[in-house]
């Protein structure tokens, strides 16, 4: 390779590296970019499968997409060199490369994907002009009048802040939020009140053991959501800390995006995008008590709400750089988009997974409910605590029921409990219902299953987990799979069968793909609070004990 020591060394994001060159003059600009694969390998091993793909944006223009540096270049280890023809018209250059999700994420390990670079060179295409000299000088008449402008300007300045007793007054905000290095905007209280009305009651939207969230246009017309802090809250101001230091170092189109926070008057504010549909909690329950406020969420929809969340845990847990145990996933921290997108929320109990550990043992934090039992009991997180608090999430989902109201009017104290028992009744026909359709699960003695696989999603959680298998390793292009059932539903014409391994049951798939499932034979059951581990739901193999069905 020409230039070795050029290409020897490479700058790697997950997400985007941005580049800036400032005080340029005006012109066209020849911008070259110099790339080579040097993470992967052409050796026919596993790190030879890798695939980068990126796009590059000059002055904020898309030039060149789905980029895959190995394809250009013939190979891997091999220098391509990709020029392009900038225009500079505020004497500033920007040069963006940005992974849009595309190519591999785990190979040879994590955090290898996204955009990789070499090296940069910009070579204007005009001559610059020569720089002017004031022979003359500034008289002694003008410096005079400048340094006397300039001590006025001073000393006004000091009077006013002086006169708003600046000096004697001290912060109330504590020292460890002033020294936050975050890489988001912060903000100007004046810019929030103006966004929020001041924080009018009519702009509320939410209310969370954070504090109050409201809705608010910024004035360049882009719609936020204002998380405002509760007054006197220790518990607050950690949260707040801890917030900004995890995911303003994350994007992912399932994670809700941080756009800045304010810290003024003792405020403390976070600032996102704003969610036109409110929390998932909002969607599947409030309906329940105000047919104003419901959502219908049909069951692709559902399905497609599932599949982000897990989306958003498996990059949490092995995608991103920081590896992440949320800790509070529940139907309230997971937000839907104009278009009922789901991204994962609030992450002020979120904590780092130290790798070369098996678990971390830390104070219990989190909601009832949600909470695996082996954190709750012991202590003791891994990611797979995440992983529980989903299966419950999924089961909230596909039921409309919350895992959590305590409202006297309500036939079930537990959603756990409920689905319990009604895999425990004998003599008479039991249906789990699912809100907005006819269809339902049909609990007969010996507890067989009847499940319309067109229109109705279900899960099926086993009492007896042993083991937690990840729901990326199991396919690699599904995130969200039973492959096998996905693959048989396609078949028609003649009954099909898929066997559970190490059983004799089967489900049986005949046409119109009606699937009987026998839960005394099959290792498919319900959660159990006293299990120790908790396997990923939507995994496939010897080892599993969740199924999820779309």
């Amino acid at each position: 390779m020409e230039n070795d020591e050029l290409y020897r060394d490479a700058r790697v994001s997950p997400v985007s590296l941005t580049y800036y060159a400032f005080c340029l003059g005006n012109g066209n600009y020849t911008v070259n970019l110099h790339f080579a694969e040097i993470m992967f390998t052409d050796d026919k091993t596993y790190s030879s499968l890798g695939r980068r793909v990126f796009d590059i944006y000059i002055q904020r223009k898309l030039v060149l997409k789905d980029f895959n540096i190995a394809k250009e270049a013939g190979g891997v280890g091999k220098a391509v060199i990709k020029n392009f023809t900038a225009v500079v018209t505020a004497k500033a250059l920007e040069i963006r490369l940005y992974w849009a999700g595309k190519g591999t994420t785990t190979i040879p390990f994590g955090s290898v994907y996204g955009p990789l670079i070499s090296a940069i060179s910009v070579d204007p295409d005009f001559v610059p002009p020569p720089p002017t000299v004031n022979g003359g000088g500034l008289s002694v008449g003008a410096i005079v009048a400048i340094v006397v402008a300039g001590a006025i300007i001073i000393i006004l300045i000091f009077g006013i802040l002086w006169w708003k007793h600046c000096f004697g007054q001290k912060s109330s905000v504590p020292k460890e939020l002033k020294d936050i290095n975050s890489q988001t905007t912060i903000f100007t209280l004046r810019q929030i009140r103006a966004a929020t009305n001041n924080f009018d009651r009519a702009f509320k939207i939410g209310q969370g053991g954070f504090g109050p969230v409201y809705k608010g246009v910024l004035s360049d017309g882009t719609r936020i959501a204002v998380k405002q802090l509760s007054d006197k809250s220790v518990q607050g101001n950690r949260e707040f800390i801890n917030e900004i230091g995890m995911i303003s170092a994350l994007r992912h189109p399932y994670l809700v995006k941080l756009y800045g926070f304010c810290m003024e008057e003792d405020q403390l504010l976070l600032v996102y995008e704003y969610m036109e549909n409110n929390s998932l909690a909002h969607a599947l329950f409030d309906g329940n008590y105000d047919r104003k406020t419901e959502l219908r969420l049909d069951w692709q929809t559902r399905q497609r709400i599932c599949v982000g969340i897990a989306k958003g845990l498996a990059y949490l847990h092995g995608e991103s750089r920081l590896k992440i145990v949320h800790r509070d996933i529940k139907a309230t921290n997971v937000l839907l988009d104009k278009d009922l997108n789901p991204k994962i929320s609030d992450f002020g109990l979120a904590k780092l997974d130290e790798q070369n550990k098996t678990h971390i043992s830390t104070r219990i934090a989190g909601t009832y409910g949600y909470i695996a039992p082996e954190y709750a009991m012991h202590g003791y997180l891994t990611d797979k605590a995440d992983v529980y608090s989903f299966g419950i999430v999924a089961l909230e989902i596909v039921s409309g029921k919350s895992n959590t109201l305590t409202n006297p009017t309500d036939e079930f104290f537990s959603l756990l409990d409920w689905i319990e028992t009604l895999l425990k009744i004998h003599g008479a026909t039991s249906k789990l219902a699912f809100p907005g359709s006819s269809s339902a699960i049909d609990l007969t003695p010996p507890h067989t299953l009847h499940l319309n696989a067109n229109q109705c999603p279900c899960a099926i959680v086993d009492p007896i987990a042993t083991t937690h298998p990840y729901p990326w390793q199991c396919d690699h292009s599904k995130n969200f799979a039973l492959v096998q059932i996905e693959t048989l539903l396609k078949i028609h014409g003649a009954p099909s069968k898929l066997a559970f391994p190490g059983s004799s049951s089967a489900i049986d798939l005949t046409p119109p793909h009606t699937l009987h499932l026998n839960a005394n034979q099959c290792p498919c059951a319900i959660v159990d609070l006293i299990a120790t581990t908790h396997p990923y739901p939507w995994q496939c193999g010897n080892t599993m004990r969740i199924l999820l069905v779309f």
